[in-house]
């Protein structure tokens, strides 16, 4: 027996130099970033600016590979189940790396305990948006309009459990109205709904409607962050127009399989933080509508932690369930 511990401890003495070595040398081949919701969706555009920046950083590339599906679930279990080493990592949003474990029964992964925290990239807000011509124009004539139409008002979101889609249910229960949930399979059809007007209202992630609206092309009825954003300043927030501490902000980040080598999260979250503050980062994230955040990887695990309490009651209250 003493042999054999002996033995063991040579053997992991051995394997530990090997493991930090490769550390050091990664990445030496193309690293693939699976973002969980279809290409040009918010999260993809942000994802290849930030993998284009690591691609830069580091000398090889880091490529997007679109997996959409069951609320970004697919995408999430893909790198669950992917090797330690740091050549997948996630980019994703609320859904696959916090929320999903709260509504999906028998879901594929726990994300607290298969994901390892990278860095918290950015946040923004989510946007009510109406189709051009939709009779009420102001977020208060939506509530108006739909108490006189219960459940006639469609309410599109970018998936069953999304975080669009228990704003929505958030929504409605703080104005006292009902109206009809309407899934989509990502941003990008849900978009060309409202636009041909097949849909009445969309609750998103804002960064993909700023030019829609500002070109008229659909009506913003109101933010979901307590302060207005930026980029739409008329656009008035839900708080505002009377619902006291009401917030719900959408937001992006990175983690990889637990198990990853802190060395290699390390490198990944120095080069994030260094694009967030670089002036190309900041017009990128301008440019859609995003508020860089950064910060550590245990910062992200204590936000992810935050946001499984804040909406964790939401969601069993509205009993979603998948």
């Amino acid at each position: 027996m003493r042999a054999l511990l002996v033995g063991l401890c040579g053997l992991v003495l051995a394997l530990t130099p090997i493991h930090n070595a490769a550390a050091q040398g990664w990445p030496e081949r193309t690293v693939t970033m699976i973002v969980p919701f279809p290409a040009g969706s918010a999260v993809d555009t942000l994802a290849r600016a930030v993998g284009q920046a690591l691609s830069e950083a580091l000398g090889k590339q880091f490529i997007v590979d679109n997996r959409a599906g069951a609320g970004g679930s697919i995408g999430g279990a893909a790198v669950a189940k992917a090797s330690a080493d740091g050549y997948t990592l996630l980019f994703g949003t609320p859904a696959p790396i916090a929320l999903n474990k709260l509504m999906y029964k028998g879901l594929a992964y726990d994300s607290e305990k298969d994901f390892t925290p990278v860095v918290l990239v950015a946040k923004s807000p989510l946007i009510v948006t109406a189709r051009a011509d939709f009779p009420a124009k102001t977020f208060e004539e939506l509530i108006a309009y739909a108490k006189r139409n219960p459940d006639k008002v469609n309410v599109g979101h970018p998936g069953n459990g999304t975080l669009g889609h228990i704003t929505s249910e958030l929504v409605q229960r703080s104005v006292g109205v009902k109206m009809t949930n309407v899934p989509y399979r990502g941003t990008s059809p849900l978009m060309t709904d409202l636009l041909g007007g097949q849909i009445d209202i969309v609750i998103d992630f804002m960064p993909t409607y700023v030019p829609l609206v500002t070109s008229g092309k659909v009506q913003a009825l109101a933010v979901t962050t307590s302060q207005r954003a930026a980029q739409l300043p008329a656009v008035p927030t839900v708080q505002e127009t009377g619902f006291t501490g009401f917030e719900a902000s959408a937001w992006y980040a990175m983690v990889a399989p637990t198990g990853t080598s802190p060395e290699i999260v390390a490198k990944l979250n120095s080069i994030v933080n260094g694009f967030l503050q670089s002036e190309k980062g900041k017009a990128i994230l301008g440019q859609n509508a995003l508020l860089g955040v950064g910060g550590s990887p245990d910062d992200l695990k204590a936000f992810v932690a935050a946001e499984l309490a804040k909406w964790r009651p939401v969601i069993e209250a509205a009993k979603i369930a998948m």
